[in-house]
């Protein structure tokens, strides 16, 4: 792990399935730290978590040769993970929502990565240029006490 500068840091990874548990507790303590509750934190955890997963499945198509980026900056308002790769791009930005009845009727498996990241955080961006660099990026906003 890399400190850039205080509440930001980066961290590379190599793409496979054996490093997701990783990465979620480095993401779980970093949120923590930022001041999410423990909902909070898992929440965003998992977001990066099926980010991740999206990367190392259909970007890099499972190569444990390739790396993913992971880079985290938050401050008093908002916790923000940019999720950076080289592999196959892919823009889910016009993806419909599931139907989650129908989901649930024919008793599917996965798929539902990039709706859980919708549903989970305040934010999804997407920048793509496959080959060269893909994008994710996560935002979540801490709730103030106050209101």
């Amino acid at each position: 792990m890399k400190k850039l500068k205080k509440n930001r840091f980066k961290i590379r990874f190599p793409s496979s399935t054996d490093n997701l548990e990783m990465i979620r507790d480095f993401i779980r303590k970093l949120a923590l730290k930022a001041g999410f509750d423990e909902e909070g934190a898992d929440h965003i955890a998992l977001a990066v978590d099926e980010a991740c997963t999206n990367v190392i499945k259909h970007a890099h198509e499972y190569n444990a040769r390739r790396m993913m980026d992971i880079n985290v900056r938050y401050t008093q308002r908002s916790f923000e993970v940019t999720i950076t790769d080289t592999g196959k791009g892919f823009d889910p930005s016009h993806m419909p929502k599931p139907d989650l009845d129908k989901y649930m009727h024919e008793a599917r498996k996965g798929g539902l990565g990039i709706h859980l990241m919708r549903t989970l955080m305040d934010e999804v961006k997407y920048s793509f240029n496959p080959g060269v660099k893909n994008q994710v990026t996560l935002v979540k906003y801490l709730k103030s006490e106050a209101g």
